[in-house]
């Protein structure tokens, strides 16, 4: 009887190391907003003076690491874009948000932050707003992801109200679903009906998806591309009226509530020890009012950038420095944060290290890794600048905490200034980006600007994919 307990143990003790071989490499659950602004969430000065306390947020960071220097692009396509290949929108043709429709998004020639994880071994899923192509072969179920239900936008919904719109008989917006092999499949009509429940249903999806995959030995990478912030603003009717401020402080709890659900599906599964969470979003908020006589309900961005200045759409601040927090409880220490420049590109070749995946190394790749920053095993983030684009344009440089700015405009239909002679902006002592300080500093400007032809280089040997670049697509020789 000893001896077959003894061989009992050693069995258990056996599938227990295989499992937790299995395991060495951590779920990853990725959650990206939409327009949400740095000035939002309670650890970066919001929450409750934006009408609603963000519990969830604000654990993801004090359990973890926030980042106050976080960047991304100024449009959503081309900042998706970058987050997925690890490489500026540009470099993919996604450098500005599709308005002719047809052919858009990334090409079967990209590699993925998902076809990199998939290749190391994890399940993958999308939930969400892709907006990297709307057609087959461009769907996330044709960029390694294994299953997918979403939209290509929320802007959309408010067509779908205007009676103009409606006596046209035009096909309206679809909500899409589909599994890795398959054609894609219409899940229902995307009208501002749905536009409320839509965030909820979303996170269902993806608590489920945790829940059917934290019980496999292999792990899974989730990709929770939340529609909120993006106007229009219309709360879910479980939260509608829920903080007694309003639209806006209504959706940022439900959106924060939301966060907490999935967080909790992780914490309940056991295996938050072995699951990164990392919470941003796209851009910075908005600046436009949606609402005519056509439109049943009126309802308008309200997001706040926090101290920067700036919405979507600009070379500022406001625009491209957006909300982080990353949890990963024993490798990530706890409540610490920095102000060092890292920007979402970041994050590809970051999880590729962690994961085990691999880098593509045939073609420009922008990010850089930063997995020792984010362990705490060094202090200084492995960027010191980022090159601002505004479609295929070239804005300006941001080096350390400073802003060299060729280029400017308000908002996103306003006009666009150009000066001969930069402008440089400090951002420490000017975070709303006013007083041009490039006399007495043109030293900056002589240690930023390099890397703005540093960069154009890259572009001799590995020229862009044209917009609208149809499959297949093959780099010319150089």
């Amino acid at each position: 009887m000893g001896e077959l307990l003894r061989m009992v143990a050693i069995g258990l003790s056996l599938v227990a190391a295989s499992v937790a071989s299995a395991q060495d490499k951590p779920n990853i659950v990725l959650i990206n907003l939409d327009n949400f602004g740095w000035g939002e969430p309670g650890f970066n000065g919001g929450g409750i003076i934006r009408g609603a306390a963000t519990p969830a947020m604000d654990a993801l960071a004090e359990e973890g690491m926030r980042l106050t220097n976080f960047n991304v692009e100024a449009q959503c396509t081309p900042s998706r874009a970058a987050l997925m290949t690890g490489r500026y929108g540009i470099r993919s043709g996604n450098h500005t948000i599709p308005v002719a429709g047809g052919v858009y998004g990334m090409t079967q020639w990209e590699v993925t932050m998902a076809e990199m994880l998939k290749e190391a071994g994890y399940n993958t899923a999308m939930y969400g707003k892709w907006h990297l192509g709307w057609s087959e072969g461009r769907y996330p179920k044709d960029q390694g992801f294994d299953e997918f239900y979403g939209v290509e936008s929320t802007d959309q919904t408010t067509w779908t109200v205007q009676g103009r719109w409606k006596a046209l008989g035009i096909e309206p917006p679809h909500v899409m679903e589909g599994l890795a092999g398959q054609e894609a499949t219409i899940a229902r009509e995307y009208d501002m009906e749905y536009r409320a429940l839509i965030d909820g249903d979303l996170t269902d999806k993806a608590i489920d998806f945790i829940q059917r995959k934290s019980t496999e030995d292999a792990p899974f990478f989730v990709y929770f591309a939340m529609t909120a912030t993006h106007t229009p603003v219309i709360p879910h009717p479980d939260f509608q009226g829920s903080t007694g401020k309003g639209l806006w402080a209504d959706l940022l709890h439900q959106t924060d509530s939301y966060v907490g659900r999935l967080t909790a599906a992780i914490d309940e599964a056991g295996i938050a020890e072995n699951t990164i969470v990392i919470f941003t979003a796209d851009n910075g908020p908005e600046a436009v009012n949606v609402g005519s006589n056509d439109i049943a309900m009126t309802a308008h961005a309200q997001g706040t950038p926090g101290p920067w200045r700036g919405t979507l759409f600009t070379p500022f601040e406001g625009s491209l420095r957006v909300p982080f927090a990353i949890r990963w409880p024993g490798k990530i220490p706890p409540g610490s944060a920095s102000n060092e420049i890292v920007h979402q590109m970041d994050l590809y070749p970051t999880l590729a290290a962690i994961a085990g995946g691999k880098v593509p190394d045939d073609r420009a790749f922008d990010g850089v890794d930063q997995s020792a920053f984010l362990l705490g095993e060094q202090e200084d983030s492995n960027r010191d600048h980022v090159i601002v684009y505004m479609g295929d344009e070239i804005y300006g440089v941001k080096w350390t905490d400073w802003k060299v700015v060729f280029k400017e405009n308000e908002a996103v239909y306003s006009d666009t200034k150009s000066y001969s002679t930069p402008r440089l902006y400090d951002l420490i002592n000017d975070p709303g980006e006013r007083k041009d300080v490039l006399l007495p500093y043109t030293w900056v400007a002589e240690q930023a600007l390099p890397y703005l032809g540093k960069h154009l280089e890259t572009f001799e040997k590995f020229p862009a994919i044209p917009p609208g670049q149809p499959d297949p697509y093959e780099p010319q020789a150089q």
